[in-house]
């Protein structure tokens, strides 16, 4: 797929996150409309549309009854245990208070929300099989061009091939230096001691296998290099993202000054 059919650049952030939050709701009005269930992977990076979106929600009267979200991933601390929800870096907190900003008519029953879980983690998977897959996986791009938390395998002495690695189950995962460096400096202004250096992680085999993947990078300077191997690089290890070109419906939206490369 030619890189120009992939990406379409909007003049500024702002842009950039009302047509990330348009398109969630435009998707769930329109499943709703057919009386169809929404099977969504959401990311809590990047996440500024989310407030955009329960504005939109609560607005327009969007229900979320029929709808199921599955998290992409989750930080843990330094023995692979979850954050509090109450810590400013957990995901799930961060999604519970968005559901919350949404009108009690509208919002999302507790049952349908889903996050991996380390204790049962294979749990998240099978959840999303016996719905029947993902409609639409939305999700941003790392500094090493991960996908949830699916960075590139190091190890001196293990190998992993690009047909195993797609096919990678969720799983914990040890957090890359750059991607603790650059989370933190985002989050915690650069505070690298207090950053959690682990992470649950939905695998890639879950991500491909969604129906529509729809990719949105805000990041400006550092994102620049990533969002370039996304959109001209063969499939690889070393820029996971790569592996989206192999699917057959995926986008990727940037605001102008992440696409100056």
């Amino acid at each position: 797929m030619a890189s120009e059919q992939l990406l379409t650049v909007f003049e500024t952030k702002a842009d950039l996150y009302q047509h990330f939050a348009r398109m969630i709701a435009d998707e769930i009005k329109q499943n709703n409309a057919q009386n169809k269930i929404t099977r969504l992977i959401l990311p809590v990076g990047p996440s500024r549309h989310y407030p955009i979106l329960s504005e939109i929600v609560n607005r327009e009267r969007i229900s979320w009854k029929n709808v199921h979200t599955f998290n992409m991933d989750e930080y843990l601390d330094w023995q692979g245990r979850p954050l509090p929800e109450d810590h400013p870096l957990s995901f799930v907190g961060f999604m519970r208070r968005f559901f919350q900003s949404i009108d009690e008519v509208l919002r999302i029953p507790e049952e349908q929300m889903h996050f991996p879980d380390v204790y049962q983690i294979d749990k998240i998977s099978a959840q999303i099989q016996e719905l029947g897959g993902i409609d639409t996986c939305y999700g941003g791009i790392g500094v090493h061009g991960h996908l949830a938390f699916n960075e590139p395998p190091i190890s001196r002495f293990h190998q992993v091939s690009l047909e195993e690695f797609a096919n990678s189950k969720t799983r914990i995962v040890p957090l890359a230096p750059e991607t603790i460096v650059m989370n933190s400096i985002r989050s915690l202004h650069g505070n690298f001691a207090e950053f959690p250096p682990m992470a649950v992680t939905l695998g890639m085999k879950d991500i491909l296998q969604s129906r529509r993947i729809r990719l949105f990078c805000d990041g400006g300077e550092w994102q620049r290099n990533a969002l370039k191997m996304a959109l001209t690089a063969a499939p690889c290890i070393d820029y996971p993202v790569t592996l989206v070109r192999r699917h057959q419906d995926v986008m990727i939206f940037a605001d102008k000054e992440t696409a100056e490369f």
